[in-house]
């Protein structure tokens, strides 16, 4: 047989083997019919491997035929692999990511939820090994899904050996593709849409919900929405009247045609006055319990007055507290102008870490209201681990319950306030 020939042969044969692998997905896991529409199965010399993007399940095919040989359900392991990284979004964001560590945690979150499904047609001989090494993360991380075991990596990096052996329990594809160098196919607000298909499928499919718990998890993660701290913050502003000139309502032809023609004397005076969005009252309470302490910290702080400092946010003259918060009042640090700002971010010190107990802060607040600290406050920011007693009575201002990272197990915020997720990683890379 000629060369060209038998190339030809090992072409079909893997054709049919990625056909295999496709059908028994679709027959046991039917929720993921649309999904795997998407990644079209494309043959390549680039890898001696498999790898995928967004819109291809790429694979050398006398690679996956020796797999095959070699395990048969090794194929389908690989498709469901690359599958899960799409819908979880896992390579959209890699290149702004430790690459290594996020590489590897969307490679163990992915093997974790595939262990979890029970899928005969995809174990493979090393489930065994991957289970108990996995056992060990989802202590050491509170749970496996990507962000988690990332969040883990970036604060205990694995050791040279022990990356090598996490390399070759869950490294099923190459992650190149990742990579974006071009117009993608498949974006990631089209695959957003296809993992809520599969949220919604999983529930019809009652019969296909093998090990689906952990899958739920992993789209959650995934599809929660994401919010972006400045923008929200700069919502918490109050409308008042600073004095400026406004441009926008000055017309300035028939200004300079009266002092032109009329003896200096404008036709239309200049409005003094324009109406803006500016805070004036404000607080910022820091939970400084044992678990709310250190760096992430003052870099919540920073991140936070760096946004109300910015132009046009707040009024020359302002009236934010800074209550730092255990069990009980331990600071009010008042802030007038930024000066004060500045001053307190080189020289300020937590206090307390204790226990947590919200209600105090907002009792003492009551109490500068009553004197008559206040103007016109607009709203408090209250960052915290989430655990500790809320008060029953919602105040007469906007509160926010800032967290870090999502936690299952905070109890919710009450129904008078809103709930913020600050990501850590976003904060350590404030501090960097």
């Amino acid at each position: 047989m000629e060369q060209g020939d038998r190339r030809k042969q090992i072409e079909l044969l893997a054709q049919d083997v990625i056909r295999v692998a496709r059908d028994q997905l679709l027959m046991n896991l039917r929720f993921l019919d649309v999904a795997l529409s998407k990644l079209i199965p494309t043959p390549s010399m680039k890898y001696p491997g498999v790898a995928a993007d967004e819109s291809h399940f790429y694979y050398e095919p006398a690679y996956l035929l020796r797999s095959y040989k070699n395990e048969t359900a090794s194929v389908t392991r690989m498709l469901l692999h690359s599958l899960l990284h799409c819908i979880f979004f896992h390579s959209f964001g890699y290149e702004k990511l430790d690459e290594k560590l996020w590489g590897i945690s969307c490679d163990m979150a992915v093997e974790h939820t595939i262990l979890s499904m029970k899928l005969p047609q995809a174990e493979v001989r090393k489930d065994a090994e991957r289970t108990a090494k996995l056992a060990f993360y989802e202590k050491e991380a509170y749970g496996i899904t990507a962000e988690k075991l990332y969040k883990y990596f970036r604060n205990y990096p694995p050791s040279a050996e022990e990356y090598d052996v996490l390399q070759k329990l869950f490294v099923v594809d190459q992650h190149d593709y990742w990579i974006k160098e071009q117009m993608l196919e498949v974006s990631l607000e089209q695959w957003k849409k296809i993992s809520e298909r599969v949220k919604a499928d999983m529930k019809s499919f009652s019969k296909d919900r093998n090990g689906a718990q952990i899958l739920e998890q992993n789209l959650e993660e995934a599809t929660r929405t994401k919010y972006d701290y400045r923008s929200f913050l700069r919502k918490f502003v109050v409308r008042g009247e600073d004095i400026r000139i406004n441009d926008d309502e000055f017309d300035y032809i028939f200004y300079t045609y009266g002092l032109t023609h009329y003896r200096n004397m404008p036709l239309v005076e200049p409005l003094e006055y324009s109406e803006v969005h500016k805070i004036r009252d404000f607080i910022i309470a820091i939970d400084t319990s044992a678990s709310c302490r250190g760096k992430i910290v003052q870099a919540f702080l920073r991140m936070t007055m760096d946004i109300l400092l910015m132009q046009d946010t707040f009024f020359e003259k302002c009236n934010v507290h800074i209550i730092q918060c255990d069990n009980e009042i331990q600071s009010d640090y008042k802030v007038i102008c930024r000066g004060d700002f500045e001053e307190f971010l080189r020289s300020g010190q937590l206090k307390g870490f204790g226990s947590t107990d919200f209600r105090p802060v907002f009792e003492y607040v009551k109490h500068l209201q009553e004197e008559g600290e206040f103007e016109d406050l607009r709203g408090l920011l209250y960052f915290t681990d989430g655990y500790g007693i809320y008060p029953e009575k919602r105040p007469e201002y906007d509160v926010v319950f800032v967290y870090l990272d999502e936690d299952e197990r905070r109890l919710p915020v009450p129904p008078w306030a809103m709930k913020m997720i600050i990501e850590s990683d976003k904060l350590e890379d404030s501090i960097e």
